[in-house]
């Protein structure tokens, strides 16, 4: 994070704040440039743009090591992302409570896709003791060679009732996602969403907490660069 710091030459006071609002709230990059505005702080758009494309994996990063251990039953689903006026498909998955268990942008939506995302979410938590999808063959085929190949005792579970969890909890990301008005590349938005999901896991209390102290959201957040 240093690094990335010191190459953008500007206080990482006014540069955390610009990238916070920008990950949390539904605020455009020009709403962002009119506020630090108001603040005294002259700042273009385009240069909040591309702090928060340098600063927000690498948070996202800080953030999956100190992530709270989440619930062994898992409800998997995907969500449509526009990306150069292209839908892609972000993968999401949530536990029982509501807790984001892992997810992941994929060009395609396919059986391949699906398999990447349930070994990215595993290597991160574990096998979990349940996995609920939809219907949708790639989710299947992708589960039920993953318990193949791995020989996991996982229970296989397809109710789209079961899955209205994850469901809701997409809007909650697709609500930021709206007001940037589709991506421009989809390195941008892998870049982008990762820093969504961290401060939204962020707000569900899913960020061990540095030293046992008790902090703010804000403050969770600005320990990822600061510790």
């Amino acid at each position: 994070m240093r690094g990335v710091i010191t190459r953008l030459h500007f206080p990482l006071e006014i540069m955390l704040v610009c990238v916070r609002w920008y990950a949390a709230y539904s605020l455009s990059l020009r709403n962002l440039e009119e506020m630090m505005a108001e603040r005294g702080v002259l700042v273009d758009h385009a240069t909040v743009h591309r702090w928060s494309l340098k600063m927000l994996p690498v948070l996202a990063k800080v953030f999956r090591r100190r992530k709270h251990p989440v619930g062994r039953s898992w409800r998997v689903d995907e969500t449509y992302v526009l990306v150069a006026g292209q839908w892609k498909y972000l993968y999401r998955a949530v536990d029982r409570l509501g807790q984001t268990v892992d997810f992941l942008l994929t060009a395609r939506r396919d059986i391949a896709a699906a398999r990447r995302f349930f070994e990215r979410a595993i290597a991160q938590h574990e096998a979990p003791e349940k996995i609920t999808i939809d219907r949708s063959g790639a989710n299947t085929a992708a589960v039920r060679g993953l318990l193949a190949d791995r020989g996991d005792a996982i229970e296989l579970r397809q109710s789209k009732y079961l899955n209205n969890l994850v469901e809701q909890d997409h809007h909650a990301v697709k609500r930021r996602v709206r007001p940037m008005m589709g991506f421009k590349s989809f390195r941008s938005a892998a870049s982008l969403i990762a820093g969504i999901e961290t401060m939204h896991m962020i707000k569900k209390g899913q960020l061990r907490c540095p030293d046992g102290l008790a902090f703010s959201h804000t403050d969770y957040f600005y320990s990822l660069a600061v510790r």
